[in-house]
C-alpha cells in the first residue's frame, strides 16, 4: 500500500515537475489518474524551494531581486507548465471564435500576440502582489513559507475540482492530460483536499484569523468563473484550461492576501 502511495506521489512529481524521479516511475495512465491527489503536495513542494531561494537571495540581494529570482525558480521547477497552459488558453480564447478554432490555437505549439501579453500582464501583476506581501511576512519565514505552499497547493486544488465538476473536450490519443482529466475516485478528491487546506489552517491558527478561511469560497468563485467561460466556447475544459485556472487562482491568493493583509 505505502509503496503503491509512493508511485502515485513519485509519478505526479515527475508529470508537474522536473524534479528527478526513481527510473522504476513512468507514466502509467493509471497512476497518472490517481496522481492529481497529490497535485496540491505539489504545491508545498514547489513554495518550500521558491522560499529557500527567496532568503538565500536575500543574503546577497534586494527585496525586489529576490523576489524575481524565487519566481524564476518556481517557474524552472515546473518546466513552466502551468504558464504556458495559460498562454495557450490567452491564445486561444483570444483568436478563436469557435470551438474548433480554438482547439486549434491551443494545440498549437507557437506563441501568439494574446499569449504574450497574458504572460507579460500575468507575471507583471505577480511580482508586484509578492512585493506587496513582504513587508507584513519577511521577517517570520515561517509566514512566507505558509503564505507561499497555501498559495500553490490551494491554486493546483481549485484546477482540481475542475476535473471533477466539468467535462474534459479533448478526448484523442496525443493528449497527455488524458489521464488527468479523467474523473478519478472520492478518496482522491478528499486526499487532495486535506493537502490543499492544511497548509491555510496552519496559517489561519499561526495569525489567530479564520477570516483568511474565505478564501476558499474566493477562489471556488474564480474557478467557477473561468468554468463558465470555458464551458460557453468549448464545452468544458482542456489541460491548458486547468494550468490557466491555476495560475488565475494564484494570483487570486495572493489579491485576497494582499488586500487582507491591511486589516489584520
Amino acid at each position: 500500500m505505502i509503496k503503491k502511495e509512493l508511485r502515485i506521489f513519485f509519478t505526479a512529481l515527475m508529470f508537474y515537475t522536473r524534479i528527478p524521479c526513481p527510473k522504476w516511475v513512468d507514466h502509467s495512465a493509471s497512476y497518472l489518474n490517481q496522481s492529481t491527489r497529490y497535485f496540491p503536495l505539489i504545491g508545498w513542494i514547489v513554495g518550500l524551494l521558491c522560499v529557500a531561494v527567496y532568503y538565500g537571495a536575500g543574503c546577497l540581494f534586494p527585496t525586489d531581486i529576490s523576489v524575481i529570482i524565487s519566481m524564476i525558480t518556481g517557474i524552472f521547477v515546473t518546466g513552466a507548465f502551468h504558464e504556458d497552459g495559460f498562454a495557450d488558453a490567452c491564445d486561444g480564447f483570444g483568436g478563436g471564435w469557435t470551438k474548433e478554432k480554438i482547439l486549434e490555437i491551443m494545440k498549437d505549439s507557437r506563441v501568439g500576440t494574446y499569449a504574450v501579453v497574458g504572460l507579460i500582464l500575468l507575471l507583471g501583476l505577480k511580482f508586484c502582489l509578492l512585493k506587496a506581501l513582504v513587508p507584513f511576512i519577511q521577517n517570520l519565514p515561517v509566514l512566507v513559507f505558509l503564505t507561499l505552499t497555501s498559495a500553490h497547493a490551494l491554486s493546483r486544488f481549485m484546477a482540481v475540482t475542475m476535473i471533477f465538476t466539468h467535462n474534459y473536450v479533448r478526448f484523442t490519443n496525443d493528449s497527455k492530460s488524458k489521464p488527468v482529466a479523467e474523473v478519478g475516485s472520492k478518496s482522491t478528491l478528499l486526499i487532495a483536499t486535506l493537502l490543499a487546506l492544511l497548509p491555510l489552517f496552519a496559517l489561519s491558527f499561526f495569525l489567530n484569523q479564520l477570516i483568511l478561511l474565505l478564501i476558499v469560497p474566493f477562489l471556488y468563485l474564480i474557478k467557477i468563473i473561468l468554468a463558465r467561460y470555458f464551458t460557453k466556447w468549448i464545452g468544458g475544459y482542456t489541460g491548458d484550461c486547468l494550468g490557466a485556472t491555476q495560475q488565475v487562482c494564484e494570483i487570486g491568493f495572493y489579491i485576497f492576501t494582499a488586500v487582507l493583509w491591511k486589516f489584520i
